[in-house]
C-alpha cells in the first residue's frame, strides 16, 4: 500500500480501506469454529506474592521482552493469565491482572468496540491522576460510547487536516535547524549526540502545526517547552516502564508508587496559558465547531501536542534515524537511489513521495519491530469467546486484556522470519495485505481512525511524515552513520 491511498485532507494522501475491507486473519489460521476450546492457561499466584513475583520479572529479572516469551513457552500458548505492573504496596486500587494475548489473530480483538471496552486503560488499570490533565479525562481515557469522545475525536482529526497547510513547510524548517546542528557538533566534537535538538525541533514543528502557535514568542517555552513536556509525561508514565537504571533503585524510586502532579504544576500551567493565549484560534474552533469547553478543547490539545504526538515522535524517530545511521547492509544505497531518482525537482512534497515503495516499506517494518506504544489493553464489554491462531478461549466480561506489541509483530504465522528486519517486507501486492496486520497505532494500518474506534487520529500523518524525514535525509546526505541517540559521521549529497 502507498501513501498515496491515504486520506487526512486535500493534497495529503490518505488511508481509504476500510477496517471491514482486510484480509481476515483466517488466511493465516483455521476459522475459530474448528479450533478446540482451551482453558486460558496460567495464573495470577498467590494474592500479593503473586503480582510482586511478575513485577520483579517484568522490570528486573527479565524485562518486558524476555517476561512474554518465556510464558508463551511455558504455557505453549499465545494466551495466558500473568499480572503486569504497577502493583502493591502503593498501588492498592489497581488491579495488576491481565489476560495477555500476542498473536495477530487474538491481538486483533483488541480493536473490536463491539467486544471490548477503552475506558480508562490507555497504559492499563493503572491510570495518572486526572490532575495532569486539568482534572478531565482526555479523549485517550475515554470509551467510543462516551458522547465526548466522538466530539473530541473529531476535533483532533479537523486539527490534523488543516494542519496540512504548515505541516511540510514547518517540518522542512526545523529538519534544516536539527541537521545543521548536527554538522555543526561533528565539525567540533567528532559525534553529534541528537536527541534533545531532536526534540526541540520536534516541539517546535509540532506546537505550530497542530496548535498554531509559534514558540518563539515566548522565549520561555522556546526555550523549555519540549523539556516541559519531557518531565510532564514521565511522570505519568513511570510507574509501568522499564528505564534501565541500577536496580533495585528503579523498583524503589520509580515503580513502587505514583509521582504527583505537584512536581510539574508550574510548567503545565505554562504550557495551558501559552496554548490559551497563541493558540486561541484553534482553541475557539474547538469550542464553537465542536461543542467543548475551552478547558477541554486546551487540556485535550496539550495531550495530542506532548502525549500522542510529541511522545510518539520521540520515541519513533531515534529508533527511524538510528536504523539508518547504522544499517550495514547496503539499504541506505537503495533508499537513497529510490529517493534521488523518484523525488527529483522541485524537492520535497507529500505529492512527491508517493511513490518511495522502498522507503515507505522501511518506515512501516521500523514500526512492526519497534511500535512506539509497546502495549495496548481493552476491557471485555461482554463475555465473547477469543481466537488464537490454534485455540478459543472464553473472556468473561471486565477481564483485561493486553498485547506487547513487539512481541505480536513476530508472529510467524503471518510474517515470514519475522525476527529480521526486511526493509521491502512491504512492497509489492504481498506486502499490502501484510499492512492489515500492523497495528502500531492502535488498529490495523488498512484501517480509518473515527469516532467510533480508538485508533490513532495521526496515524497516516505519522507514516507520511516519517517517509518525508527519510527522503530528506538522503536528498541531504550520500550517507550517514550513528546509533539511535549519536550521529558520528556523514557524508554530504553529491
Amino acid at each position: 500500500m502507498m501513501i498515496k491511498s491515504m486520506s487526512l485532507t486535500p493534497g495529503m494522501p490518505s488511508s481509504s480501506s476500510p477496517l471491514s475491507s482486510q484480509p481476515p486473519l483466517s488466511t493465516v489460521s483455521p476459522p475459530a469454529t474448528s479450533l478446540p476450546l482451551r482453558t486460558i492457561p496460567g495464573s495470577y499466584g498467590w494474592p500479593l506474592l503473586g503480582p510482586i513475583s511478575d513485577r520483579l520479572d517484568y522490570f528486573w529479572f527479565q524485562g518486558p521482552g524476555t517476561f512474554f516469551k518465556k510464558r508463551i513457552e511455558k504455557h505453549k500458548s499465545t494466551v495466558f493469565r500473568t499480572n503486569l505492573p504497577p502493583t502493591w504496596p502503593l498501588f492498592l486500587g489497581v488491579n495488576p491482572n491481565v489476560i495477555a494475548v500476542l498473536d495477530c489473530k487474538s491481538f486483533s480483538h483488541l480493536f473490536d468496540m463491539e467486544i471490548v471496552e477503552k475506558k480508562n486503560i490507555l497504559i492499563g488499570d493503572f491510570m495518572p491522576s486526572a490532575k495532569f490533565t486539568g482534572d478531565l479525562r482526555t479523549c485517550a481515557y475515554l470509551d467510543t460510547s462516551e458522547p465526548q469522545h466522538a466530539k473530541i475525536k473529531n476535533f483532533v482529526i479537523d486539527i490534523l487536516k488543516r494542519s496540512s497547510t504548515v505541516w511540510l513547510t514547518e517540518l522542512k524548517s526545523n529538519l534544516d535547524i536539527l541537521f545543521d546542528t548536527v554538522e555543526t557538533d561533528i565539525s567540533e566534537k567528532g559525534s553529534a549526540s541528537y536527541l534533545f535538538p531532536l526534540q526541540k525541533s520536534l516541539f517546535n514543528f509540532l506546537t505550530t502545526a497542530i496548535i498554531g502557535a509559534d514558540p518563539t514568542t515566548d522565549p520561555n517555552i522556546a526555550d523549555s517547552g519540549y523539556s516541559m513536556l519531557d518531565r510532564w509525561l514521565a511522570l505519568q508514565i513511570l510507574p509501568t516502564i522499564k528505564i534501565g537504571v541500577l536496580q533495585p533503585l528503579e523498583e524503589i524510586f520509580l515503580h513502587s508508587f505514583a509521582y504527583p502532579f505537584a512536581l510539574v504544576s508550574g510548567d503545565y500551567n505554562k504550557l495551558y496559558n501559552f496554548v490559551e493565549k497563541q493558540g486561541n484560534e484553534v482553541v475557539q474552533r474547538g469550542v464553537n465547531e465542536f461543542g467543548l469547553t475551552k478547558e477541554e478543547a486546551i487540556h485535550n490539545l496539550l495531550f495530542t501536542l506532548g502525549f500522542n504526538a510529541f511522545g510518539g515522535f520521540s520515541v519513533f524517530l531515534p529508533t527511524l534515524i538510528g536504523t539508518i545511521a547504522s544499517d550495514k547492509t547496503g539499504i541506505q544505497e537503495k533508499l537513497r537511489k529510490e529517493v534521488k531518482e523518484k523525488v527529483g525537482s522541485p524537492g520535497l512534497s507529500f505529492e512527491s513521495v508517493k511513490n518511495l515503495e522502498l522507503v515507505q516499506s522501511f518506515v512501516h517494518e521500523t514500526l512492526r519491530l519497534n511500535p512506539p506504544v509497546p502495549l495496548q489493553y481493552g476491557r471485555a464489554r461482554k463475555d465473547f469467546q477469543l481466537s488464537s491462531h490454534d485455540s478459543v478461549y472464553n473472556i468473561k466480561k471486565g477481564e483485561l486484556l493486553c498485547g506487547y506489541q513487539p512481541q505480536v509483530m513476530k508472529d510467524s504465522k503471518v510474517f515470514e522470519d519475522p525476527e529480521s528486519f526486511k526493509a521491502d517486507r512491504f512492497m509489492g501486492e504481498k506486502g499490502s495485505e501484510l499492512l492489515s496486520y500492523l497495528y502500531w497505532s492502535n488498529g490495523p494500518q488498512t484501517g480509518s481512525p473515527s469516532e467510533s474506534n480508538k485508533q490513532c487520529a495521526g496515524k497516516d500523518i505519522v507514516t507520511l511524515t516519517a517517509c518525508l524525514i527519510v527522503a530528506y535525509i538522503f536528498q541531504r546526505y550520500e550517507s550517514i552513520s550513528g546509533s539511535s541517540s549519536s550521529i558520528t559521521a556523514i557524508e554530504k549529497a553529491k
